[in-house]
């Protein structure tokens, strides 16, 4: 990408969501995305059409739970907050994928 934004590599956003969620509490959709672009220093982007697919998904995998709400603003909104499953989902989720970065370290590594 030309703005110095990344894509989220394949099969992350999951583990993205979870551990914002995780350490954000009880959050909306926007709330979501913005936490994971500040917390990136704005390298990682998450658009509306992979977001709201991504949290329906989890939602009915019962990774995460959803609760209507108003915001500041007092406009709806749907408030998400982790489940066990979710943890657990997400502890398996980092254990793997680190497995496979530490891989692709020895891989780039010079010898």
């Amino acid at each position: 990408m030309s703005d110095g934004r990344d894509a989220i590599p394949q099969g992350t956003l999951d583990m993205l969501i979870l551990k914002t969620l995780i350490g954000g509490g009880q959050l909306h959709g926007f709330e979501i995305a913005e936490s994971i672009r500040e917390t990136s220093e704005d390298v990682l982007q998450v658009e509306e059409g992979s977001l709201y697919p991504a949290l329906q998904r989890m939602l009915m995998k019962g990774w995460i739970t959803g609760e209507w709400g108003r915001t500041q603003e007092n406009r709806r909104a749907r408030y998400y907050k982790v489940t066990a499953a979710g943890r657990r989902h997400l502890e398996a989720e980092m254990e793997s994928y680190q497995r496979v970065a530490r891989a692709i370290g020895r891989i780039l590594l010079p010898a």
